[in-house]
């Protein structure tokens, strides 16, 4: 029988819960604690999924194979530092840190420690995206919005580091060329960081993108429609749904080609359940994360660059 991976979660608020109670549930995991500076919120996690609780990681450091780290972002350095000089492996939610620089970093130390480094790029484990990823050969244009109601959680950061980075990486995922431009404006609204933005991503292979993102929108939309020569495929990441939408050659007496709609046959999945149980299966087998830490820094790059090209435009 295979060992059980002994995991800790840093940080237990909305999503560090969610992380606990999945590995609490994961029958190759042993949840040994969950931390969070907050000893009420800590203790009740604890008691539903079973183990300890803690307000600091000191008392874990030596006990633990692998953590989640769900804290603010600012905070990912330091609490990434003693786990990384145990080579503890991690699962860190995006960002990886508040600058590139600090970013490249951890990676960078991560590599050294020899340590599974996976980020949190949640929607790559979306089932419509993994069946995008199968499917899309040569995209000319990409568009995505991704539009949420205003809730006051991750507004530590701007919209283009909490969501449209999602976008940019599943992008970037699907055209796999340089990006050589970048054209992006953005606004804040209840926060003091933008919190509705548009960006057009050009490629060296001559693809485009464009990516809208808002935290403050009356309704929940989350859609991305990848145009390749003679077809497109829609997908609803809320439903995890691919529609594709292909010109045929007319009917004998037809002057146009005709239109015609597939639905992709796609098992909808718990994007987080899938996500951390790759985590497990990479600490298991020392396979790569499907998105390790070089890969979200490019997404990071990228984000980075739209939020200095809307800051240098004119207020």
């Amino acid at each position: 029988m295979t060992q059980k991976i002994p995991v800790a979660v840093i940080g237990v608020g909305y999503l560090g819960r969610i992380h606990a109670r999945i590995y609490h549930s994961m029958p190759q995991v042993d949840l040994v604690a969950v931390v969070d500076t907050d000893a009420s919120v800590a203790e009740a996690v604890a008691k539903e999924c079973e183990c300890e609780a803690f307000t600091s990681i000191d008392p874990i450091l030596d006990r633990v194979q692998a953590v989640s780290i769900v804290v603010p972002t600012s905070l990912h350095g330091t609490v990434a530092a003693p786990f990384l000089d145990r080579g503890v492996h991690m699962l860190m939610e995006k960002p990886i840190a508040p600058s590139y620089d600090e970013s490249l970093h951890l990676v960078e130390r991560a590599r050294e420690a020899g340590v599974i480094f996976q980020v949190g790029h949640l929607e790559r484990f979306n089932a419509g995206v993994k069946a995008l990823s199968e499917r899309v050969r040569d995209p000319r244009f990409i568009e995505a919005h991704r539009m949420s109601p205003f809730v006051a959680r991750a507004t530590d950061v701007d919209v283009v580091t909490d969501l449209m980075i999602h976008d940019i990486d599943i992008v970037l995922s699907l055209v796999k060329s340089e990006v050589v431009s970048v054209q992006a404006i953005g606004l804040p609204v209840l926060t003091h960081h933008v919190d509705i933005a548009n960006a057009r991503l050009e490629f060296a292979n001559g693809a485009a993108a464009n990516l809208t993102a808002s935290r403050v929108s009356e309704k929940r939309f989350r859609r991305v429609r990848v145009f390749e020569k003679h077809c497109y495929e829609a997908l609803n990441f809320v439903d995890q749904q691919v529609e594709v939408m292909r010109a045929v050659p007319a009917a004998e007496d037809g002057e146009w080609p005709e239109i015609v709609k597939e639905n992709l046959a796609v098992d909808a999945q718990q994007p987080l359940d899938a996500e951390l149980a790759a985590f497990i299966h990479s600490v298991n087998s020392g396979e790569p994360p499907l998105v390790d830490g070089h890969v979200a820094l490019e997404a990071l790059r990228v984000a980075m660059t739209v939020k200095e090209m809307m800051a240098a435009r004119p207020s």
